[in-house]
């Protein structure tokens, strides 16, 4: 107890030496997250700096082992600076799919080559990724993909096209399924592969969404050429690390639901109080007050499973198809907190723009629309509730 004090004190002493003032500020804006990448790498400002400091202490991903670049903490010491970044108020030093998504699966299947090659870059925030995953014609069925990968010797050979490649446009590296056998199964005919977006051959077109952000992109790889040493895992073994990075990304997604604030820096609680008044510091409407305290209920509860569930991992269990309960539940609770907000905003929350529109409110309306997304990315919910009645409740086909 008293080694996990030092190091508390000594994390204390370390965040507020190193954390810069504006790093401990609320993010307002999407444009303020840090995502890293090769964009990132020539800038000089407080993001950077936060990020090449805790980069460089291996604690953007605090318990990943050192020699990959890790902070190499225990679960303890994670959760003593977890504890103490959130008491500086410190914002996330990087945001990535690295860390939440292809990491683990690095860690789990890659070769020691590739985990001491590309994990101390994810760790430092020097590549920023995205997913090759979805096609126009393998959404829910992603195993029906038709993206291939053709053997030439040296290298492999990538034709076809990818859709709702998140931040595509922006990316550095691309992590992909590709189908590199056509005459077995679909499932046994799948392979993945990490290659740079810069290679020849490679075309992206974001896609404007209803909410009026363009994060989803469509790719199109033409002859794109793939060193054979970025192949991850076995050859046609691609859907093992598919459906494993799947899991991690169903738990990332589910917790969007945490979020009370929607794209707003205060609580729905202060947001009910300013639109539908205050008695006796609490929310004057009685049923706005309900809905507001069911929500509350319902985040501290799932939290309280999802660090239950984060307790395990650390304990060594990887991620199965309870994620899918926590990607169904949390994205369905989302859309209900936005729904929420929006009504207790009234036609303050329908502005898009021009004046009589705060930028909370405008951003909101935003945030709304982008919350129906949730259920269909990572998988739709009808997707998620077949898993669980097939995986978790043992149901019969």
């Amino acid at each position: 107890m008293a080694d996990l004090e030092t190091f508390r004190q000594e994390t204390r002493d370390w965040i507020e030496t190193n954390c810069p003032p504006p790093m401990r500020e609320k993010v307002e804006s999407p444009d303020e997250i840090e995502w890293g990448g090769r964009a990132a790498q020539g800038r000089t400002d407080d993001r950077k700096l936060w990020l090449d400091r805790m980069g460089e202490k291996g604690w953007t991903c605090p318990t990943w082992p050192s020699e990959y670049g890790g902070g190499g903490l225990s679960k303890e010491e994670a959760k003593v600076l977890q504890e103490e970044l959130r008491a500086a108020h410190a914002r996330p030093a990087l945001t990535s799919f690295g860390i939440s998504m292809l990491g683990p699966a690095l860690l789990e299947y890659a070769s020691e080559e590739q985990k001491k090659h590309f994990l101390p870059q994810i760790v430092k925030g020097e590549i920023w990724w995205c997913q090759g995953y979805s096609e126009p014609g393998s959404g829910s069925d992603l195993a029906s993909l038709q993206t291939r990968a053709e053997d030439k010797g040296d290298h492999f050979l990538v034709n076809g096209q990818k859709i709702w490649t998140s931040y595509a446009d922006k990316s550095d590296w691309i992590f992909c399924l590709v189908r590199t056998n056509t005459e077995v199964p679909k499932h046994d005919g799948i392979s993945f592969l990490l290659f740079d977006m810069a290679s020849p051959g490679v075309t992206v077109s974001p896609i404007q969404l209803i909410s009026g952000s363009s994060p989803f992109c469509q790719t199109f790889f033409e002859n794109v050429k793939v060193p054979k040493d970025q192949l991850i895992g076995q050859l046609n073994g691609g859907w093992t690390i598919a459906k494993r990075l799947l899991q991690h990304e169903r738990s990332m997604i589910g917790g969007m639901g945490l979020g009370l604030g929607g794209g707003s820096s205060r609580g729905t609680p202060e947001i009910a109080k300013e639109y539908r008044g205050e008695r006796n510091g609490q929310i004057a409407d009685p049923v706005v007050r309900a809905d507001v305290a069911q929500l509350q209920m319902d985040a501290r509860c799932f939290t309280t499973t999802l660090r239950r569930t984060a307790e395990e991992a650390k304990a060594g269990m990887p991620p199965g198809p309870a994620s899918s309960i926590f990607k169904l539940y949390g994205t369905e609770m989302n859309k209900r907190r936005h729904e929420t907000l929006v009504s207790i905003m009234g036609s303050q929350a329908l502005g898009w723009e021009g004046e009589g529109f705060t930028a909370e409110e405008l951003g909101e309306t935003r945030d709304w629309l982008r919350s129906f997304g949730n259920s269909i990315e990572g998988g739709t919910s009808e997707v998620q509730l077949n898993i669980i009645a097939k995986r978790v409740l043992g149901l019969p086909d």
